[in-house]
């Protein structure tokens, strides 16, 4: 009797054991996955913060790159050539009109530059409140070969790397390197239509760093016509769309159309003044968000030797977006000291 019993307690307790085990095992899962879906969460929100951080460092990086260079200067025909033909001198009346003595230069197809823009922007994190500005130098260096197919088709092959370098909020610091792929086609005919199609590939990287925290590989097009109103001054607009194929992350993904009008001005022999006016789209991929950004920039250029050049910048940019926590407006001032090389 006594062993029945005592086997039949310990059946009992062996079975709370498994039924405690039991319970653990459910518990342990439940707070396991507590733990990941916590984790998850997390990591979302994580990677909305860093594609947000990534699409201002992108705009960033738009922004002031287009100072370094007035969209309407960026489909001009290589040196000494416009509109494929060799570029006009103003002393070309002296030479008679049955006098072609004149020798023309070998065309170069490489262009190395390097330059130290350096601004005071009113608004470094692009915000719509709480705005903190900032100094900032951006140093920057490209290669570019530009063989000459025909008459009036050029090839680009150019790899481009800038660093931004803040001051106060070092934080915000990054890098910025371009590779692009190119072919531009004039036609001088029709007010010197230049015509560019091609690939490039960015990478926004950490400070003082290759390691990236966006890349993009995106197809670019533009055209742009010239109005010449005197020998020394033209009207250039043009249209330019950036469309992202693929992106590592994916949230500052966009799709950016633009159109811009520029002036531009030999005020000296040594002295370049222009201005713009542009309007850009940016389509995000992944998201409803749709922004409009406006920016006005005006900039004189003062050649200091053939190879070197300074420039004064200044611009103003207003940003416009669907989702209004992305508003913001944004001033630059500063300079630019260059050298450029054709060989």
């Amino acid at each position: 009797m006594n062993n029945f019993l005592d086997a039949e307690d310990r059946s009992l307790a062996k079975g709370k054991t498994a039924g405690g085990r039991t319970a653990f095992v459910l518990a342990k899962n439940r707070f396991n996955f507590l733990v990941a879906l916590i984790c998850a969460a997390m990591l979302s929100i994580f990677a909305q913060r860093s594609d947000a951080q990534s699409s201002t460092d992108v705009d960033r990086a738009q922004l002031l790159q287009g100072q370094t260079q007035p969209p309407f200067a960026q489909g001009v025909s290589p040196e000494g050539v416009e509109g494929g033909h060799a570029a006009a001198s103003p002393n070309d009346a002296d030479l008679g009109e049955q006098q072609v003595l004149k020798r023309a230069e070998a065309y170069q197809p490489f262009i190395a530059s390097v330059a130290v823009p350096f601004y005071w922007t009113s608004n470094v994190a692009l915000t719509n409140s709480g705005e903190q500005s900032d100094f900032l130098v951006s140093p920057v260096a490209a290669l570019t070969y530009q063989p000459r197919l025909t008459k009036n088709l050029f090839g680009s092959v150019g790899v481009r790397e800038q660093l931004f370098y803040y001051d106060r909020l070092t934080s915000f610091d990054f890098g910025s390197f371009d590779v692009d792929v190119g072919l531009t086609y004039t036609i001088p005919q029709l007010h010197n239509l230049v015509l560019h199609a091609g690939y490039d590939y960015n990478r926004l990287t950490k400070k003082n760093s290759f390691e990236s925290f966006f890349s993009n590989h995106s197809f670019i097009a533009s055209a742009e016509m010239t109005f010449p109103l005197s020998r020394a001054q033209q009207l250039s607009t043009g249209i330019d769309t950036n469309i992202s194929m693929d992106g590592v992350p994916n949230g500052p993904r966009r799709q950016d159309f633009g159109g811009y009008v520029g002036y531009s001005g030999q005020v000296a022999r040594s002295l370049l003044v222009g201005a713009s006016f542009r309007l850009v789209v940016h389509d995000y991929v992944l998201t409803d968000r749709v922004d409009l950004n406006e920016i006005v920039a005006l900039n004189a250029t003062y050649a200091v030797t053939r190879l070197i050049s300074a420039s004064a910048i200044a611009s103003f940019a207003a940003n416009q977006s669907n989702h209004s926590v992305f508003d913001y407006q944004v001033g630059n001032l500063g300079g630019s000291v260059a050298l450029s090389i054709r060989f």
